[in-house]
């Protein structure tokens, strides 16, 4: 089954994929949180590799699939670019909302007064609703006795890297308008030769040969891989023999956490398509759901943070059974008040905005 063939329409497993991912994340905080930033869940223990980073893979990898199928059949950088902000905006303004004049106001140890008037969770909002310049962790007076102490929100920051990936995606379609000759054949090899290099540079830093870019370099490499692959849709065959080796890798490597990583980079992207696209019967059915991901994601650290300041001395198991309710709540209402209303706005027009707009012909032509 070739990869071409199955990426249309919305008939895949991704929203199961990414919830899947964002409690990953959950389970993964539920140690750091309830024990503190010295707590170390057992997959870092014993794959080198947290659950909660190997999940931020997963996101970054799908988005960089889905995003560069969305820039591709949309045609239009005026229309990718809103599509951007509405999935990612306006659920992040009421989470941080919340957590400045609800959380944080509740759980503040200054009076009420001298929160409200300092300007430092005015800045928070500023930055957390922006992305532009990072993100701020910390609310004045919250969280101060939590043993993972202060940090509101710390999933917040692989936003701005998100972002950031974005930017450079839409920058080489741009870029890309001024080459006289096949222009989409130029975007592919810009972006999978990129993706290569990122790879090749992110095992060189991984084996200490470079200390430098770690983390940035992951994003990067997972997101640009997850382009690459949708550019290469039509030599890419999806195949349970080759899934099934890479799984036996991956289980086998385990057993030595430098040869795990090199088998994990070469083996996640394949591995996460395999499974959005070859898996079907009853499995689908949760499409019929909304997707709750991005809620979970964004609503699950301060709820954990809430439970241990509220019920110190919890142990990780607790934490994971009672945040876990509790944040599918919030993503739920999330998903229903928010996340659904503002996705549907995404094909309105807005002729009074003048973004150039590239086109690609099948055969690559302007």
């Amino acid at each position: 089954m070739r990869l071409v063939d199955c990426a249309r329409g919305r008939d895949n497993n991704f929203n199961l994929i990414r919830i899947i991912a964002a409690y990953a994340v959950l389970v993964s905080h539920s140690f750091p949180l309830a024990r503190g930033s010295s707590a170390v869940e057992p997959f870092a223990q014993m794959l080198g590799m947290s659950l909660g980073t190997i999940a931020v893979d997963v996101f970054f990898f799908t988005s960089g699939f889905l995003v560069t199928a969305s820039l591709i059949n949309r045609q239009n950088v005026k229309q990718f670019i809103r599509a951007r902000i509405l999935r990612i905006y306006p659920a992040l303004i009421v989470v941080v909302l919340l957590s400045v004049f609800c959380v944080g106001l509740y759980f503040t140890t200054q009076p009420a007064v001298l929160y409200l008037s300092d300007a430092k969770i005015y800045k928070y909002i500023l930055k957390c609703s922006t992305l532009v310049t990072g993100v701020n962790q910390h609310l004045p007076g919250v969280f101060e006795h939590n043993p993972f102490e202060r940090t509101v929100n710390g999933s917040l920051w692989t936003l701005p890297y998100e972002l950031k990936m974005y930017i450079i995606l839409t920058c080489v379609w741009l870029l890309v308008r001024f080459v006289p000759a096949d222009r989409s054949k130029v975007f592919k090899v810009v972006i999978v030769l990129s993706a290569v290099i990122a790879g090749v540079l992110l095992l060189i830093v991984h084996f200490r040969m470079v200390n430098t870019g770690g983390k940035s370099l992951r994003l990067f490499y997972m997101f640009f891989t997850g382009a690459s692959f949708y550019l290469l849709r039509e030599k890419v065959i999806l195949s349970r023999r080759v899934f099934l080796l890479l799984l036996l890798l991956l289980i086998g490597s385990s057993l030595h956490k430098e040869i795990f990583y090199v088998s994990y980079v070469l083996a996640i992207g394949y591995s996460i398509l395999f499974c959005a696209y070859v898996p079907s019967g009853m499995i689908r059915n949760y499409n019929r759901l909304g997707d709750y991901s991005y809620g979970t994601y964004v609503y699950a650290f301060p709820v954990q943070q809430s439970i241990a300041a509220l019920m110190p001395g919890i142990s990780p198991q607790g934490m994971l059974l009672l945040s876990s309710g509790i944040t599918l709540i919030f993503a739920v209402l999330s998903w229903s008040i928010v996340e659904k209303h503002a996705l549907s706005l995404k094909e309105f027009r807005l002729d009074a905005l003048h973004f150039p707009v590239l086109q690609f012909s099948s055969r690559g032509k302007s």
